[in-house]
């Protein structure tokens, strides 16, 4: 219940009206209902004859002894002027007034619990997707994209679906309890009593019941974040799975994860649906218990209650059962329910540790250049960059080149705090990057990575991705310096045409220059290019390489290279081995000095 409450807490306050409007409903509703069968009691007594008339008018006030002796009286009156089946149809009308009004009332608790549940539920994905937003990429590098697709899907759904359904249930079942104990209460205190006594066996073993729920339902959770994660894994792998004939394979893995979720689900539900049986079981054990012991009382002559007030303390009493069991089953889902919160709360409560400052420096202009200070990064215990010490002045290339895993990505990757550096110091125009705001940080940057990352959208839209009110003329100059413009026309919309997912519809050249385009169009005075041409063609590569030749003029570029022929010109070459920079100068230079540039150069000519 502790995480329950932490999300009502967090939850609920931005819709605190419509929670208040809901109680006093629900007690109006409540009110209405226990009236029209309290008042019942004594109209019967009249009507066949077990009370006797009452022929004088009784003085009102407010206590339920006067309200008895007032329809007591009126009753008495209507029998006496208009006979026994006029009070017949009299009741029947009241009845129906005593039950409109309570359904209406119940309906307007019910009217104000829907903006509540759907709201929480929209605030709980914004809040994840937010925090997702936020998260370092670090934290990503240890979670599978299937499972928290899962999270932010099936594991709200499930919230919504056990948690939030419950929720009207948690707020208007006690109010029913609590107004018919207290007509029990008035009515035999004793009887009351014992029921008070019965009440806790029962639910004290359904509740243990729910408690199990909670495990099986998180272990569910975590099958079906798995099964979302090989049909990533499969779409995303599928050229591969086919060339190597491993359909049958990838099947055989999805059939187990699969039948592993089946068993599960089939351990959950069992057990699951024994709740309802079990609690109507009791229910009714219960109910003839206390029949059989309030009727004892009755035939004794001992409880003071006519047998009439019995068959209406009887009806209060079932009036509890229903609430008591939906109350119950209320507590199964939520237990069910609580499991998906826990696996919810992985992303809410990860520690982010990119943090802006309270007073964080705003810096919209470059003007003299990055230096790095003592700079080292380590990731999990494994150290990847070494006390590195560089300077980039504005308005210089720099190349950064080193085998596969040097530390070259992860190094430029400090620059916009993708990662924050283990020690040391980054600095820009003599700031330290953590005391500027990450939004005017970033937004000093164009990065181009390897893999374009593309939108299902348009052209246009991609191109103009973080970019505010972009017009159609900035967007189509971008488009034509990144060499993009003449296939962009060509397309069935111009840069009205969707691109596809991830942007499958183009070629590997043409995903390239639309997201170069993206870059010209953010004009960044610093850029970076993660081995922005070392998957395409010679042609594409062509095109592409010209399209950063015109993206580089006048900025600060830092590039990652694996072709040193694309990076001569480069005003400084720096060269990585195990996070370290062992070498640096320009093309002539380290060649000239013969040690591992030269190497990587001399392999890569033969």
């Amino acid at each position: 219940m502790k995480g329950l409450f932490y999300l009502l807490k967090r939850f609920i306050p931005p819709y605190k009206g419509w929670a208040i409007s809901n109680i006093i409903f629900n007690i109006f509703g409540a009110i209405f209902g226990a009236f029209s069968f309290l008042a019942l009691s004594p109209i019967l007594g009249i009507l066949f004859g077990t009370q006797k008339l009452v022929t004088e008018p009784v003085d009102f006030a407010l206590s339920i002894e006067s309200v008895k002796q007032f329809l007591y009286y009126k009753m008495s009156m209507i029998i006496t002027n208009e006979g026994h089946f006029r009070a017949l149809y009299l009741i029947g009308f009241f009845m129906i007034i005593m039950v409109f009004l309570k359904v209406g009332f119940t309906y307007l608790a019910s009217f104000c619990m829907v903006p509540i549940r759907n709201g929480v539920v929209r605030d709980l994905r914004n809040k994840i997707y937010k925090k997702l937003m936020s998260l370092p990429l670090g934290f990503f590098s240890n979670e599978r994209k299937g499972d928290i697709m899962a999270r932010i899907a099936g594991d709200v759904n499930e919230v919504e679906n056990s948690i939030m359904n419950s929720l009207e249930m948690l707020i208007k079942n006690p109010v029913l309890i609590l107004v018919s104990l207290a007509i029990m209460i008035y009515m035999s205190w004793s009887l009351t009593l014992f029921v008070l006594v019965m009440l806790p066996f029962a639910g004290l073993l359904t509740g243990r019941i729910g408690k199990g729920l909670k495990k099986p339902s998180r272990k569910a959770q975590d099958k079906m974040g798995e099964i979302l994660s090989t049909i990533d894994e499969s779409l995303s792998g599928l050229t591969i799975i086919k060339a190597f004939n491993a359909e049958k394979k990838m099947e055989k893995r999805f059939a187990k994860e699969t039948d592993d979720y089946y068993k599960t689900m089939n351990r959950l539900m069992w057990r699951n649906y024994l709740a309802h049986p079990v609690s109507e079981f009791l229910g009714t054990a219960v109910i003839i218990i206390v029949l059989w012991y309030g009727g004892r009382l009755i035939l004794k002559n001992e409880g003071g209650m006519a047998p009439e007030n019995f068959i209406t303390y009887l009806v209060f009493f079932y009036s509890i059962i229903n609430p008591a069991k939906a109350f119950s089953s209320a507590f199964y889902s939520i237990e069910k329910g609580m499991a998906s919160v826990d696996r919810i709360d992985v992303i809410l409560m990860a520690d982010d540790k990119i943090k802006e400052k309270e007073n964080s420096l705003s810096k919209t202009e470059f003007n003299a250049g990055i230096e790095f200070r003592n700079v080292s990064f380590a990731y999990h215990k494994d150290i990847i960059i070494k006390n590195i010490n560089l300077t980039i002045p504005k308005g210089k290339t720099v190349a950064l080149v080193g085998k596969s895993g040097s530390g070259k990505t992860t190094f430029v990757k400090l620059i916009p705090r993708f990662w924050d550096v283990t020690s040391g110091d980054i600095l820009i125009d003599g700031i330290n990057i953590k005391d500027l705001k990450l939004s005017d940080l970033r937004g000093l940057m164009g990065y181009v990575s390897q893999e374009p990352v593309l939108f299902n959208d348009t052209f246009a839209n991609n191109i103009a991705f973080g970019v505010e009110n972009a017009t159609s003329e900035q967007i189509t100059k971008a488009a034509t310096v990144a060499h993009a413009h003449d296939f962009i026309i060509e397309s069935a919309s111009a840069y009205q045409t969707k691109i596809g997912d991830l942007g499958q519809k183009l070629s590997g050249g043409q995903r390239q220059r639309v997201s170069i385009a993206r870059a010209v169009l953010k004009n960044p005075p610093i850029l970076i290019l993660d081995e922005a041409t070392s998957s395409l063609d010679t042609e594409s590569e062509k095109l592409v390489q010209e399209a950063l030749q015109s993206l580089m003029k006048n900025r600060t570029s830092i590039i990652i290279a694996h072709r040193l022929s694309t990076i001569k010109n480069a005003d400084l070459i720096v060269v990585f081995r195990k996070g370290e920079v062992v070498e640096q100068g320009t093309h002539e230079e380290l060649l000239e000095k013969k040690g591992e540039y030269y190497h990587l150069h001399k392999i890569q000519n033969f």
